[in-house]
Formats: C-alpha cells, sequence, structure tokens
C-alpha cells in the first residue's frame, strides 16, 4: 500500500479557488502543489481542475501550453478531480459551450462520458447550498454539504459513469457527482465554506486521496 505522506497531489493554478483545494488536500495528509506548467505534472500522483470560469481557463490552458500534457496526465490512469469549472472541462461534450473571442466554442479537455450544462442552476444571484446524499465517501449517511455557484450539471451521464449524488430540481433528477475509473468530477464546491460558516466539505477530496492511492 502506498503511503499517504509519499503522495503529492497537484491543484491547476491558472485561475479559480486553487488555495481552497491546496488548502483541504493537506489537510488530508497529502502533499499538494499549484501547477502552472507542464513540467510541473511531473511527479503527481493526482491532479485537481478546481472552479473557476471554465471559459478563461479553457484559454489559460491554451495560452500556457497546457492543453495536451494534461490530456495526456488524465489518460495516464492518475486521479483527476475536477470541480465545478473543472467538471466541464473533464466532460467529452458541453451542450452549451461559450464561444472565444474569434466565435470558435470553447473546447474541453474530455476524458469523462458525460454531457454538461453550463450555468445550469442559473447565474451568480441563484447560487446556494443544500446537503446532498454522496455514495462512495466516507459515512455516506451523512450527506454532504455542497456549494452550488454558476453550477453545471450532467445531462448525459454515459453508460461507464457512476453517478454519485443527484439534485432534484423541476422534477427532474440531475447528476452533480460522477466517477469514471480514475476521474472524479463534482458541479459543487467541496472546498467551499458555507455562508452560513459550515466549513468546507473533506470527505469527497479523501475519496480523491484513495483514488491517488488506487485503493478504489
Amino acid at each position: 500500500m502506498i503511503s499517504t505522506t509519499t503522495l503529492t497531489a497537484g491543484v491547476l493554478a491558472l485561475q479559480g479557488d486553487t488555495q481552497e483545494h491546496l488548502q483541504v488536500l493537506r489537510a488530508c495528509g497529502v502533499m499538494a502543489r499549484p501547477v502552472r506548467r507542464a513540467s510541473e505534472l511531473d511527479g503527481l500522483a493526482g491532479l485537481t481542475i478546481p472552479g473557476g470560469e471554465s471559459t478563461a481557463m479553457d484559454r489559460l490552458i491554451r495560452a500556457f501550453e497546457l492543453e495536451q500534457p494534461l490530456r495526456d496526465f488524465i489518460r495516464s490512469g492518475k486521479a483527476v478531480y475536477g470541480s465545478c469549472a473543472g467538471m466541464i472541462l473533464l466532460a467529452d461534450k458541453v451542450l452549451d459551450p461559450a464561444l472565444d473571442g474569434s466565435g470558435a466554442p470553447q473546447r474541453t479537455l474530455g476524458g469523462l462520458d458525460i454531457a454538461v450544462r453550463r450555468n445550469a442552476f442559473g447565474r451568480q444571484r441563484e447560487s446556494f447550498e443544500t446537503a446532498v446524499r454522496f455514495t462512495g465517501i466516507s459515512a455516506p449517511q451523512r450527506p454532504v454539504h455542497a456549494v452550488f455557484i454558476r453550477a453545471p450539471w450532467a445531462e448525459r451521464v454515459g453508460s461507464g459513469v457512476e453517478t454519485l449524488a443527484e439534485v432534484r430540481i423541476e422534477g427532474a433528477n440531475r447528476a452533480v457527482a460522477v466517477r469514471s475509473g480514475n476521474l472524479l468530477a463534482t458541479s459543487f464546491h467541496p472546498e467551499a465554506t458555507g455562508a452560513d460558516g459550515v466549513a468546507a466539505e473533506p470527505r469527497v477530496h479523501e475519496l480523491f486521496v484513495r483514488m491517488m492511492k488506487q485503493e478504489l
């Protein structure tokens, strides 16, 4: 068994809530460092793609010449976790892609056989917090405190993708956490502290760490 203390996780640090993910990962007992260059992927046991603005992250990934190195990392079999914008970037398809300055639709890194809808729950003013049932984590009988900020959902989930959590809205269950092999994604922010002062939810990152250790 691989010791947790020997593992290093990276957090993509081009845009978004990098520091919050770094803090939760370190609290889970692994070393964690920001990633801005392809060379900084070397030696990582896993990578987190944080929440932020998916279109800005797409542009910056290309500007920093990270697109192919990130695709290669995702396909290497190492654990990758994407939250919110990270879920969009891991999706194979975006149903409502934004357009860049040239009029071309935003691109994703892919890897997860899901189709996501951006800002599915609404804009910034429709952000909300709720408790969701989440399978595959420790103490699954205790709901996860989930913070949704301009969040996507997975509108289509492929046959090889497991839905770990759903939110029921407008009469339909929407997938807000999914996993396929080494890839994990949530549409919410478990690294965030809620408006009511509820501390960050570590159990999603603990699942990611177990995936890094290849225990699951």
